[in-house]
């Protein structure tokens, strides 16, 4: 088992009962007790578990469900779907990522004559319906709780896919870079990145200064940031100086 899936194995249990004991978990994942140990000090020190004597209890966040998601900096995220849009031009190859901001994207895209790439189920729905757009729909797992296709089927078809630009929302970041709230999420990701000439972040201000679960790759991965007036002075002067185009929407 990868270091990230057993990590994230391990938070689902502890989220799970609230509170759990070392044996429990080493018994439950088939570790070392060690190895449980080592993985708990990884979770507790992005703020997602509390080691306690003898086990750990959950203090983080749980993956909320997309229709929550939709509600969370909603003005901001409309403000950059607008302007990420306007980067996209005409007869253009696309990916997009599943995800509340992507979706805010796509309903911003009618007119361009565009080949959408996408695995998530709400985009598709949406998109579905637009005339000009040609929309191919990435299949695979899907998650319950989001709507989109992740793991080895969609990183397969996602092999045979060429586009102009992948726009893509994260769940963190910081100055070790992106990150991601769950592993299959991530290497789906990753391969999107390796799909597309050109990366664009969609990030509202929230997203900035905290990691998450799974470290999705460094900042260098991304060509375009495109952020709300809200992200502060020293995030601005950090991404430019990683060689990221920076599009703040007003």
């Amino acid at each position: 088992m990868l270091v990230d899936q057993r990590r994230e194995e391990i938070l689902e249990v502890v989220q799970l009962k609230g509170f759990t004991s070392l044996n429990d978990l080493a018994s439950e994942i088939n570790v070392s007790q060690s190895t449980i140990r080592r993985d708990l000090e990884h979770l507790e020190s992005i703020g997602q578990v509390r080691r306690t004597r003898g086990g750990a209890s959950y203090v983080g966040e749980s993956l909320t469900a997309f229709d929550d998601r939709r509600n969370l900096a909603s003005a901001e995220k409309r403000k950059i779907s607008r302007a990420t849009a306007d980067l996209i031009g005409r007869q253009e190859t696309i990916i997009l990522d599943g995800g509340t901001s992507t979706l805010e994207v796509a309903k911003h895209l009618a007119g361009k004559g565009l080949q959408v790439v996408t695995n998530s189920l709400p985009i598709v729905n949406h998109l579905v319906g637009v005339a000009d757009v040609e929309l191919i729909y990435l299949g695979g797992y899907v998650y319950p709780k989001t709507g989109v296709a992740l793991g080895e089927l969609t990183i397969e078809a996602l092999k045979s896919v060429h586009a102009r630009r992948l726009i893509m929302s994260v769940g963190g970041i910081t100055e070790q870079g992106l990150f991601n709230t769950n592993s299959l999420l991530a290497e789906t990701e990753r391969q999107m990145i390796e799909s597309a000439d050109e990366v664009i972040v969609v990030a509202d201000n929230s997203k900035f200064g905290h990691s998450e679960l799974v470290h999705l790759g460094p900042l260098s991965l991304v060509d375009k940031m495109v952020v709300d007036s809200g992200t502060s002075e020293e995030w601005r002067t950090r991404i430019v100086e990683s060689g990221i185009e920076l599009i703040v929407a007003e």
